[in-house]
Protein backbone atom coordinates (compact mmCIF):
# COMPACT_ATOMS: atom_id res chain seq x y z
CA UNK A 1 0.00 0.00 0.00
CA UNK A 2 3.31 2.36 0.57
CA UNK A 3 4.48 1.34 -2.48
CA UNK A 4 1.21 2.38 -4.16
CA UNK A 5 1.11 6.10 -2.57
CA UNK A 6 4.35 6.48 -4.11
CA UNK A 7 3.56 4.98 -7.70
CA UNK A 8 0.77 7.36 -8.44
CA UNK A 9 2.59 10.13 -6.57
CA UNK A 10 4.95 9.80 -9.82
CA UNK A 11 2.22 9.76 -12.05
CA UNK A 12 0.64 12.78 -10.59
CA UNK A 13 4.13 14.37 -10.76
CA UNK A 14 4.64 13.41 -14.70
CA UNK A 15 0.92 14.70 -15.60
CA UNK A 16 1.94 17.66 -13.92
CA UNK A 17 4.67 18.40 -16.35
CA UNK A 18 2.23 17.27 -18.92
CA UNK A 19 -0.03 20.34 -18.26
CA UNK A 20 2.66 22.57 -18.10
CA UNK A 21 4.19 21.54 -21.36
CA UNK A 22 0.73 21.80 -22.84
CA UNK A 23 0.01 24.82 -20.76
CA UNK A 24 3.02 26.58 -22.63
CA UNK A 25 2.40 25.25 -26.12
CA UNK A 26 -1.53 26.73 -26.03
CA UNK A 27 -0.41 30.02 -24.91
CA UNK A 28 2.03 30.27 -27.64
CA UNK A 29 -0.54 29.47 -30.47
CA UNK A 30 -0.22 32.57 -31.85
CA UNK A 31 3.70 33.52 -30.99
CA UNK A 32 5.58 33.47 -34.72
CA UNK A 33 7.51 30.67 -35.26
CA UNK A 34 6.89 29.08 -32.25
CA UNK A 35 7.82 24.92 -31.88
CA UNK A 36 5.53 23.08 -30.36
CA UNK A 37 6.64 21.03 -26.98
CA UNK A 38 6.31 17.58 -26.41
CA UNK A 39 6.68 15.76 -23.19
CA UNK A 40 7.93 12.46 -23.10
CA UNK A 41 8.13 9.45 -20.55
CA UNK A 42 9.15 6.51 -19.31
CA UNK A 43 9.07 3.61 -16.52
CA UNK A 44 10.64 3.68 -13.62
CA UNK A 45 12.42 0.37 -12.47
CA UNK A 46 10.77 -2.45 -11.49
CA UNK A 47 10.49 -4.40 -7.50
CA UNK A 48 10.93 -8.17 -8.29
CA UNK A 49 8.92 -10.05 -5.63
CA UNK A 50 9.44 -12.82 -7.98
CA UNK A 51 12.19 -13.85 -10.58
CA UNK A 52 10.93 -15.35 -13.77
CA UNK A 53 12.08 -19.10 -13.81
CA UNK A 54 12.57 -19.15 -10.55
CA UNK A 55 11.10 -22.63 -8.68
CA UNK A 56 8.12 -23.02 -6.74
CA UNK A 57 8.78 -26.74 -6.43
CA UNK A 58 11.58 -28.72 -7.01
CA UNK A 59 10.32 -29.98 -10.27
CA UNK A 60 8.04 -26.65 -11.33
CA UNK A 61 9.59 -23.03 -12.56
CA UNK A 62 7.76 -20.06 -12.42
CA UNK A 63 6.76 -19.01 -16.12
CA UNK A 64 6.83 -15.25 -15.78
CA UNK A 65 8.16 -13.64 -12.47
CA UNK A 66 5.81 -10.81 -10.13
CA UNK A 67 8.05 -7.70 -10.90
CA UNK A 68 5.71 -4.57 -9.59
CA UNK A 69 6.46 -1.27 -11.48
CA UNK A 70 7.04 1.88 -9.43
CA UNK A 71 5.88 4.39 -11.32
CA UNK A 72 6.77 7.01 -14.28
CA UNK A 73 8.99 9.79 -14.39
CA UNK A 74 9.43 12.24 -17.54
CA UNK A 75 12.64 11.61 -19.84
CA UNK A 76 12.43 14.70 -21.72
CA UNK A 77 10.80 17.45 -23.70
CA UNK A 78 10.90 16.80 -27.55
CA UNK A 79 10.44 20.24 -29.65
CA UNK A 80 8.73 19.67 -32.77
CA UNK A 81 10.03 21.42 -35.84
CA UNK A 82 7.58 20.61 -38.37
CA UNK A 83 6.48 23.83 -40.34
CA UNK A 84 3.95 26.15 -39.60
CA UNK A 85 1.47 27.72 -41.90
CA UNK A 86 2.38 30.41 -44.05
CA UNK A 87 0.84 33.90 -43.19
CA UNK A 88 0.70 37.18 -45.57
CA UNK A 89 1.80 40.39 -44.07
CA UNK A 90 2.93 42.27 -47.43
CA UNK A 91 5.51 43.36 -45.24
CA UNK A 92 8.84 43.72 -47.41
CA UNK A 93 11.02 43.35 -44.36
CA UNK A 94 9.30 39.96 -43.08
CA UNK A 95 10.57 36.38 -44.10
CA UNK A 96 9.86 32.86 -43.96
CA UNK A 97 11.65 29.99 -44.98
CA UNK A 98 9.53 27.65 -47.12
CA UNK A 99 11.14 24.58 -46.12
CA UNK A 100 13.82 23.60 -43.54
CA UNK A 101 16.80 26.18 -42.25
CA UNK A 102 17.28 28.64 -39.73
CA UNK A 103 17.50 32.67 -39.91
CA UNK A 104 20.98 33.01 -37.75
CA UNK A 105 20.85 36.04 -35.54
CA UNK A 106 23.66 37.61 -33.67
CA UNK A 107 22.82 37.68 -29.87
CA UNK A 108 24.20 40.66 -27.17
CA UNK A 109 26.72 38.40 -26.54
CA UNK A 110 28.12 37.94 -29.34
CA UNK A 111 27.27 34.59 -30.31
CA UNK A 112 24.93 33.18 -32.93
CA UNK A 113 21.49 32.37 -32.60
CA UNK A 114 19.01 30.42 -34.59
CA UNK A 115 15.06 31.21 -35.46
CA UNK A 116 12.46 30.51 -37.35
CA UNK A 117 10.86 33.68 -36.53
CA UNK A 118 11.50 36.32 -39.87
CA UNK A 119 9.71 38.93 -39.16
CA UNK A 120 12.26 41.75 -39.44
CA UNK A 121 12.50 45.32 -39.31
CA UNK A 122 15.16 48.27 -39.60
CA UNK A 123 16.65 50.11 -36.53
CA UNK A 124 18.27 53.69 -36.75
CA UNK A 125 20.77 52.56 -38.57
CA UNK A 126 19.06 50.74 -41.65
CA UNK A 127 20.05 47.10 -40.36
CA UNK A 128 17.76 44.76 -40.43
CA UNK A 129 16.85 43.48 -37.01
CA UNK A 130 14.72 40.88 -35.53
CA UNK A 131 12.09 42.24 -32.52
CA UNK A 132 14.76 42.44 -30.03
CA UNK A 133 16.84 44.71 -32.13
CA UNK A 134 18.99 41.38 -32.79
CA UNK A 135 21.41 41.98 -36.05
CA UNK A 136 20.38 39.27 -38.25
CA UNK A 137 23.70 37.50 -39.81
CA UNK A 138 25.15 37.85 -42.34
CA UNK A 139 24.36 41.88 -41.47
CA UNK A 140 22.38 44.02 -44.00
CA UNK A 141 22.03 47.81 -43.98
CA UNK A 142 19.45 49.06 -46.29
CA UNK A 143 21.09 52.83 -47.48
CA UNK A 144 18.90 56.26 -46.78
CA UNK A 145 18.11 56.63 -50.36
CA UNK A 146 16.68 52.81 -50.64
CA UNK A 147 13.23 53.12 -52.84
CA UNK A 148 12.60 49.14 -53.01
CA UNK A 149 13.72 45.90 -51.52
CA UNK A 150 13.37 43.02 -53.40
CA UNK A 151 14.14 39.68 -51.82
CA UNK A 152 14.09 36.77 -53.70
CA UNK A 153 13.21 33.00 -52.97
CA UNK A 154 17.50 32.48 -53.41
CA UNK A 155 17.69 34.99 -50.47
CA UNK A 156 19.12 37.48 -52.69
CA UNK A 157 18.12 41.24 -51.07
CA UNK A 158 18.52 43.46 -54.12
CA UNK A 159 17.72 47.51 -53.02
CA UNK A 160 17.20 50.14 -55.93
CA UNK A 161 16.89 53.77 -55.52
CA UNK A 162 13.97 56.40 -56.79
CA UNK A 163 15.75 56.47 -60.35
CA UNK A 164 15.63 52.19 -60.26
CA UNK A 165 19.28 51.46 -59.60
CA UNK A 166 20.52 48.32 -57.48
CA UNK A 167 22.40 50.27 -54.98
CA UNK A 168 22.84 47.17 -53.03
CA UNK A 169 22.51 43.58 -53.68
CA UNK A 170 23.38 41.33 -50.88
CA UNK A 171 22.77 37.65 -50.17
CA UNK A 172 20.84 36.37 -46.95
CA UNK A 173 22.46 32.60 -45.95
CA UNK A 174 20.30 29.86 -43.82
CA UNK A 175 21.72 27.20 -41.84
CA UNK A 176 20.29 23.69 -41.30
CA UNK A 177 20.95 21.11 -38.50
CA UNK A 178 21.21 17.19 -38.60
CA UNK A 179 19.83 17.27 -35.08
CA UNK A 180 17.16 20.10 -34.82
CA UNK A 181 15.50 18.98 -31.87
CA UNK A 182 18.79 18.80 -30.08
CA UNK A 183 19.32 22.87 -29.77
CA UNK A 184 18.98 24.75 -26.78
CA UNK A 185 15.90 27.20 -26.43
CA UNK A 186 16.63 30.30 -25.22
CA UNK A 187 12.72 31.89 -25.34
CA UNK A 188 12.12 34.29 -27.72
CA UNK A 189 11.92 31.91 -31.03
CA UNK A 190 15.46 31.54 -30.62
CA UNK A 191 17.58 28.64 -30.00
CA UNK A 192 21.70 27.79 -29.66
CA UNK A 193 23.35 24.85 -31.06
CA UNK A 194 24.42 22.03 -28.74
CA UNK A 195 26.41 19.03 -29.20
CA UNK A 196 23.26 16.94 -29.71
CA UNK A 197 22.20 19.21 -32.61
CA UNK A 198 25.29 19.47 -34.12
CA UNK A 199 27.58 22.02 -36.04
CA UNK A 200 25.01 24.68 -38.15
CA UNK A 201 25.27 23.55 -41.98
CA UNK A 202 25.44 27.07 -44.02
CA UNK A 203 24.04 27.28 -47.66
CA UNK A 204 22.19 29.59 -49.56
CA UNK A 205 18.59 29.43 -49.65
CA UNK A 206 16.34 27.52 -52.42
CA UNK A 207 19.31 25.25 -52.65
CA UNK A 208 20.21 21.45 -51.99
CA UNK A 209 18.75 20.66 -48.85
CA UNK A 210 17.83 24.61 -47.90
CA UNK A 211 14.20 25.70 -48.07
CA UNK A 212 13.48 29.04 -50.02
CA UNK A 213 12.78 32.45 -48.32
CA UNK A 214 9.74 34.34 -49.25
CA UNK A 215 9.32 37.85 -48.57
CA UNK A 216 6.38 39.44 -47.00
CA UNK A 217 5.22 36.10 -45.36
CA UNK A 218 5.83 35.20 -41.53
CA UNK A 219 5.41 31.43 -40.24
CA UNK A 220 3.20 30.74 -37.92
CA UNK A 221 3.22 28.78 -34.76
CA UNK A 222 2.98 25.06 -35.50
CA UNK A 223 0.72 24.41 -32.79
CA UNK A 224 -2.95 22.48 -33.35
CA UNK A 225 -4.99 24.06 -30.93
CA UNK A 226 -7.63 21.48 -31.22
CA UNK A 227 -4.95 18.45 -30.39
CA UNK A 228 -3.79 20.64 -27.37
CA UNK A 229 -7.19 20.85 -25.90
CA UNK A 230 -7.62 16.60 -26.07
CA UNK A 231 -3.74 16.42 -24.60
CA UNK A 232 -4.95 18.95 -21.96
CA UNK A 233 -7.94 17.01 -20.99
CA UNK A 234 -6.27 13.53 -20.59
CA UNK A 235 -3.43 14.63 -18.58
CA UNK A 236 -6.00 16.27 -16.13
CA UNK A 237 -8.08 13.08 -15.84
CA UNK A 238 -5.19 11.31 -15.35
CA UNK A 239 -4.28 13.19 -12.99
CA UNK A 240 -7.47 13.03 -11.21
CA UNK A 241 -7.25 9.09 -11.39
CA UNK A 242 -3.74 9.26 -10.03
CA UNK A 243 -5.12 11.32 -7.19
CA UNK A 244 -8.14 8.65 -6.37
CA UNK A 245 -5.58 5.76 -6.33
CA UNK A 246 -3.36 7.66 -3.54
CA UNK A 247 -6.96 8.07 -1.72
CA UNK A 248 -7.79 4.48 -2.19
CA UNK A 249 -4.22 3.47 -0.83
CA UNK A 250 -4.51 6.13 2.43
CA UNK A 251 -8.22 4.33 2.91
CA UNK A 252 -7.10 0.73 2.59
CA UNK A 253 -3.97 1.88 5.10
CA UNK A 254 -6.13 3.27 7.76
CA UNK A 255 -8.82 0.04 7.68
CA UNK A 256 -5.18 -1.70 8.43
CA UNK A 257 -4.71 0.81 11.53
CA UNK A 258 -7.93 0.04 12.53
CA UNK A 259 -7.77 -3.53 12.68
CA UNK A 260 -4.31 -3.81 14.75
CA UNK A 261 -6.63 -0.80 17.52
Amino acid sequence: MIRGLYTAATGMNSMQHQIDVTSNNIANVNTTGFKQDRAEFQDLMYETLNYTAGRTTQISLNPTGIDVGLGVKISGIQKNFTEGDLKLTSNPYDLAIQGKGFFQITLPSGEIGYTRNGAFKLDSEGNIVNANGYLLEPAITIPEDAKDISIGKDGIVSVTNANGEIILEQQITIVDFINPPGLIPLGDSLFMQSDASGDPIEGNPNEDQFGSIQQGMIESSNVKLVNEMVDLITAQRAYEANSKAITTADSMLDIVNRLKN
